[in-house]
């Protein structure tokens, strides 16, 4: 197994800490009723946890499935179910098309980035299961 280099895992941190403060930025001066802040808010916060979710999801049963499909349902219902909300919610929103396509562009990096984040994190997880496995086996191979 492979290790990340440390360039690339500074380039998923740096590009999700980009998308992280553009999104954060676009909704602190999102113009227009706190109703729609906070709703724009909870948006991109569902399709935060919820692309995450179907990463381990996708990750998990990438072998064999170990997850029930009722399960499958409600992961990939929930990212769908809060993909479409939020580009609903960006969509009504009475605000100025180049705000909008702003606030659209950065939610859609947020997402992109979380997909190449968690992927980072899970390889440098089972890189180090993998690591601790084969020093453990070496191991006892060599009090045997």
């Amino acid at each position: 197994m492979r290790s990340d280099t440390k360039a690339w895992r500074v380039q998923v941190w740096v590009s999700f800490a980009t998308a992280v403060a553009l999104c954060g930025t676009g909704l602190a001066w999102l113009p227009g009723q706190d109703l729609d802040r906070a709703f724009m808010v909870m948006g991109y916060l569902f399709t935060l946890s919820a692309a995450f979710a179907v990463s381990k999801y996708v990750r998990d049963n990438e072998g064999r499935r170990v997850d029930t499909p009722m399960w499958g349902l409600v992961v990939w219902g929930g990212f769908a179910l809060a993909m479409g909300l939020t580009g609903w919610g960006l969509w009504r929103m009475e605000i100025n098309p180049t705000y909008k396509a702003f606030l659209a562009v950065s939610w859609l990096f947020l997402i992109s980035s979380v997909f190449t984040l968690a992927k980072t994190l899970r390889d440098a997880h089972e890189l180090a299961l993998h690591n601790a496995r084969h020093g453990r086996d070496a191991a006892d191979d060599a009090n045997a």
